[in-house]
């Protein structure tokens, strides 16, 4: 390998590393209470905006240290009961929605994102029912899984629309694409 390849390597990998730090440090910025929505009896956390904008701009890998490190960190510090529910949940969610962006009807992104997100937001639900049926909270139980479940829906709905809007009516996609995945990948 060159001394030029390796320099472009480097860079890359600094690039790559930065801008998963970026979309992680936001992640857990919008796991603050102080960011969420009173709403429907509890709160509504934004951090699903950045965890689907973040898995339809980046690399599966990225997109799971967005989603699910960043979730778990931010759980960790501030309400750690459900910090491995969102480390998993949060994880599979990224993974998925970045995988159906990247590989799956390429010549139809925005289809695929929004499939992608489709399924990532019933990982989402399924894995925060789950969680709050039986691994963290006071109530441990499938009553108070369910009474949770329409914030749960609103706070999923809410993350894909925004984040796909960004993305895709208002460009980001492709402003991303020119400036910052050619560098990277």
């Amino acid at each position: 390998m060159t001394r030029a390849n390796t320099a472009k390597n480097i860079k890359r990998r600094t690039l790559w590393i930065t801008i998963t730090g970026i979309f992680m440090s936001i992640n857990i910025l919008l796991s603050m209470t102080i960011f969420s929505i009173p709403a429907l009896g509890t709160n509504l956390y934004m951090n699903n905006i950045i965890i689907v904008l973040a898995s339809v701009l980046l690399d599966p890998v990225a997109a799971f240290m967005v989603g699910g490190v960043g979730a778990f960190l931010g759980d960790l510090i501030f309400y750690p009961a459900p910090m491995f529910v969102s480390l998993v949940t949060h994880g599979l969610q990224a993974v998925i929605i970045s995988l159906f962006s990247h590989y799956v009807l390429k010549k139809h992104p925005v289809v695929s994102s929004t499939v992608g997100a489709v399924v990532g937001g019933l990982i989402d639900l399924i894995g925060y029912s789950i969680g709050r049926a039986y691994i963290y909270g006071r109530d441990k139980s499938w009553a108070t899984a369910l009474a949770k479940l329409p914030a749960e829906i609103l706070q999923v709905v809410i993350g894909a629309v925004i984040a796909l809007l960004l993305c895709w009516a208002f460009g980001l996609k492709n402003i991303f694409d020119k400036k910052i995945t050619n560098q990277i990948y």
